[in-house]
């Protein structure tokens, strides 16, 4: 029987809970209930959560101050880490996150797209940059948080 998508909200959120907190065995534990058996519909939704997510954690730590474009505001990609975009799934992970930080949801099923098309362990290291990309976000904002 197909898990619920209320089922997969919980465990997706329990992932990153257990993520944060350092927990890197069981959030992956609980990621991977949610992929096991999940179809394109399931992944996209599940990319979407992460990012979902991110994007909250990022207005909290930048405000009004995010690295935006002058014509029309909208978030841009600053390279962070020298290096980072030529690696596919880092790519795909900033990429999308950025695209659903600016409401772009063409770009973002673009990205998702193109990364079921790739083979299975590019699509996987995809899904799981986002995964931890976001986990880092996070504990980042979180950390300022504490520190405010």
């Amino acid at each position: 029987m197909a898990m619920s998508t209320e089922d997969a909200s919980t465990l997706i959120f329990e992932a990153l809970a257990h993520g944060v907190a350092g927990e890197g065995d069981t959030a992956i534990d609980k990621l991977n209930s949610v992929c096991e058996d999940a179809d394109g519909p399931r992944m996209y939704g599940v990319c979407c959560a992460l990012a979902e997510t991110g994007a909250h954690m990022l207005r909290k730590i930048y405000g009004d101050q995010a690295p935006k474009t002058p014509e029309d505001g909208m978030w841009v990609l600053q390279e962070l880490m020298p290096g980072a975009f030529g690696d596919p799934a880092k790519a795909f992970s900033m990429r999308f996150l950025i695209a659903w930080t600016n409401g772009d949801t063409d770009t973002t099923n673009a990205l998702f797209t193109a990364a079921t098309h790739a083979n299975n362990e590019e699509y996987v290291d995809s899904v799981c940059a986002l995964f931890a990309d976001v986990i880092g976000i996070t504990r980042l904002a979180l950390d300022q948080q504490k520190n405010s």
